[in-house]
């Protein structure tokens, strides 16, 4: 059975955390999305472009496949669910209104390349890979490649030929962004020379498919706030600084008030650092300035944490070396530094 929601801003955080998503009383119109949306058509007017992807609220920012529909995250729809969203993830995926325009951007390129079933093409698939090609839940990629534009965070260009597009297809529509000048010299730019040629050929032309699913919408969603978080924070447990807590208190000892002679866990990383370092490095195969991000982060939690080495220092070196070891070969088969439960 329903609950009846009027107010969000009245309820108290566990309240809220209670209430199904289904039940959230949300909606587009009216709120600083729906300007933001709006502003996005004015720039696909502004290109010619005849298709005006419809968006709704869904879980995540998504498209389901090939359906030419945007879906926005439900807690950017109210002020209430921005806090609790910052307070569970320590950030707001789309917050600001310049953050939200460059998510709008790239979805609607994949809303552009299904609704012209543009992904059809031979040309398309030389220029950006095999559209079918399977999507994975991570992926490695090189942050120093000229072969791809950079828009969003994370090269998520680099993920797959379809996000290739769109994140292509979105420096192409931003407005003021002289592209032909920022990516001069770049391989990236024969990519946004075919956009070019492709949105100049679709120029006011009717999208062939008009109409899609709204997949995971949020008035569809039978599952309260804190599951829903219960489940995200899980998955995207590595971003959060107490990923590696469990582990380094099963290598280290909490620091007691008054006891003496005990060297910090900090110092003895920074210590052996490069030793640490050089042998993960020769023993994974992987790239040094990955491992040394790993150790900056172990080493933080460690002060944070205030541990010390409890035995040798000798037994500490080779816990800490083989937990690196073992989290970077990890990222190496999965693309993240934890096994899939």
């Amino acid at each position: 059975m329903s609950r009846k929601v009027e107010d969000l801003a009245k309820l108290s955080e566990e309240e809220l955390l209670e209430i199904k998503i289904r039940d959230l009383p949300l909606s587009l119109p009216g709120t600083w999305l729906d300007d933001c949306i709006q502003e996005l058509y004015a720039e696909l007017d502004s290109k010619g472009i005849k298709l005006k992807p419809p968006c709704y609220l869904a879980d995540e920012w998504l498209i389901p496949d090939g359906e030419p529909v945007v879906g926005i995250p439900f807690f950017l729809a109210h002020s209430a669910l921005m806090k609790l969203e910052k307070k569970m993830m320590l950030d707001v995926e789309g917050g600001t209104k310049d953050w939200c325009l460059k998510l709008l951007r790239h979805e609607t390129g994949h809303a552009i390349n299904y609704a012209y079933k543009l992904y059809k093409s031979k040309k398309w698939h030389k220029i950006f890979g095999p559209f079918h090609k399977e999507y994975r839940e991570t992926y490695r990629f090189r942050p120093y490649s000229k072969s791809f534009v950079r828009h969003l965070e994370d090269y998520y260009a680099q993920y797959h030929p379809d996000e290739d597009f769109a994140e292509t297809f979105a420096v192409w529509l931003t407005p003021d962004l002289d592209w032909r000048v920022q990516y001069k010299g770049w391989k990236a730019i024969d990519k946004l020379d075919y956009v070019d040629q492709l949105m100049n050929k679709i120029k006011d032309k009717e999208p062939l498919v008009k109409k899609g699913k709204k997949y995971w919408e949020a008035r569809r969603m039978n599952v309260s706030l804190k599951n829903f978080y219960k489940k995200k924070k899980y998955f995207y447990a590595e971003d959060f600084p107490d990923f590696h807590d469990s582990n380094l208190n099963r290598i280290f000892s909490p620091i007691v008030e008054g006891e003496k002679n005990l060297t910090s866990a900090a110092e003895i990383i920074k210590k052996y650092r490069k030793d640490i370092l050089s042998n993960v490095s020769i023993w994974t195969g992987e790239k040094r300035y990955l491992i040394d991000g790993l150790l900056d982060n172990i080493a933080s939690r460690c002060r944070q944490l205030k541990l010390a080495v409890s035995d040798s220092q000798e037994s500490a070196l080779i816990k800490i070396s083989v937990y690196a070891t073992t989290l970077i070969m990890n990222y190496l088969y999965t693309g993240k530094f934890r096994k899939k439960k």
